[in-house]
């Protein structure tokens, strides 16, 4: 895993049945981008292209996404970034890393799709109700105690 590995990229409409190894297929139509584990265990990586998943930079010549490319549910867990066209090996992470990266993904987009947070928000000061939990703190004591 230590030899460069250089991708290339190919916009398309549909993401083709057969995938070539070592080639990224992006479909804006879809907001996916979709490749063959960079590790050789031939397991279908498919990166959806949201706010809250993946973001996809293209240069005019080479493409990058971001965040790294975590594949926890494979046997692999093979773990990189792809920048400008080429792979870069992050470390593997651990069980308790990758809980937290997964509780992380969930609070983003749980106030991604909530919008914005209501518990930030003036309260009356004559009301002696105390504000109401939301899911953002919720999942922020979850962390906290899984830390």
């Amino acid at each position: 895993m230590n030899q460069p590995i250089i991708l290339k990229h190919e916009f398309v409409e549909f993401i083709p049945d057969e995938l070539e190894p070592q080639t990224l297929y992006i479909s804006i139509r879809f907001a996916t981008a979709t490749h063959l584990c960079i590790c050789g265990c031939g397991n279908k990586v498919v990166t959806p292209i949201r706010p809250t998943d993946w973001i996809l930079i293209f240069d005019g010549k080479t493409v990058s996404l971001d965040p790294s490319i975590g594949n926890w549910s494979f046997p692999c867990q093979s773990h990189y970034w792809i920048r400008n066209n080429k792979v870069k090996w992050a470390p593997k992470w651990s069980r308790k890393q990758i809980e937290r990266g997964r509780m992380r993904d969930e609070m983003a987009r749980e106030q991604y799709y909530s919008g914005p947070d209501e518990s930030i928000a003036p309260t009356d000061i004559n009301s002696a109700a105390p504000p109401t939990e939301t899911p953002r703190r919720r999942l922020w004591k979850r962390l906290k105690r899984s830390s």
